[in-house]
């Protein structure tokens, strides 16, 4: 999976896995799948919170095809999907094939496992792909802010990140604001709302080395609560943790 087209290939033939560490240099990304009906309100909400939700690209209605990876296929090209109803997760395949509608938008949002090739390069260390877990996810008590019928709380990644390195990470993530930028909150947990670091919402926990300190980043999946929340009766989700890989290099989404 040293590629973006090896890795795709073999989500396509079946392999799951959490992408983080994947096809190290590319740009991964979030994937919501709409009704027409809700893609305006969900770009609505992307543009008034684009620190969580920055939009990468919109297809077509219907489209499964990605201007960001030639010959890809948004249907079976990630390793895990999420299938909703009504706010409620229906399904958890590995491909969506035949769940797809010629009414869907898709929207694919910055994640910022695209930041982390230039964190390793910076001697930033990741603990989640050291310990080969998913990165832990958390939902806060920071509301987003509201657009038509999508509305829910702000969603955070957690690394944790030794003591000394914290200001270059902060640093480093601010140059992409694409994939999330620089880290809403480093510290106290319990200012968000998190009571319990070893029971993130999504992804799984991690351990922390000694010296590290919690860091916090803006995270994609604030538009898959945005659907628990606002409950449209469809939507296609990917699974927390397990990207689109386009073949787009992160350092295209640099600003400096």
């Amino acid at each position: 999976m040293s590629t973006p087209a090896e890795a795709r290939a073999a989500f396509r033939g079946g392999a799951v896995v959490p992408t983080s560490g994947l096809a190290l240099g590319h740009t991964q990304a979030n994937l919501i799948s709409l009704p027409r009906d809700y893609a305006y309100d969900m770009l609505l909400f992307a543009q008034r919170n684009p620190k969580p939700c920055p939009v990468l690209e919109v297809t077509e209605p219907g489209s499964w095809e990605s201007a960001l990876a030639a010959g890809a296929d948004l249907r079976t090209d990630l390793p895990a999907y999420r299938v909703w109803e009504h706010g409620k997760l229906v399904d958890s395949p590995g491909e969506v094939t035949h769940e797809w509608r010629d009414d869907l938008v898709t929207f694919l949002i910055g994640c910022s496992f695209s930041f982390e090739t230039l964190l390793l390069d910076a001697r930033v260390p990741l603990r989640h792909v050291e310990q080969g877990v998913n990165v832990p996810m958390y939902l806060t008590n920071r509301e987003c802010g509201r657009a038509g019928r999508m509305h829910g709380p702000l969603v955070v990644s957690m690394r944790p990140v030794p003591a000394d390195a914290v200001a270059r990470a902060s640093a480093i993530t601010a140059l992409m604001p694409a994939v999330h930028g620089a880290p809403v909150h480093v510290g106290a947990p319990e200012a968000l709302g998190i009571t319990d670091l070893d029971k993130p919402d999504f992804g799984d926990a991690v351990r922390f080395e000694d010296g590290d300190v919690p860091v916090f980043w803006a995270c994609g999946v604030t538009s898959q609560a945005a659907v628990m929340r606002a409950a449209p009766p469809f939507a296609i989700t990917h699974e927390p943790g397990h990207m689109f890989i386009t073949d787009a290099r992160d350092i295209d989404y640099r600003v400096a």
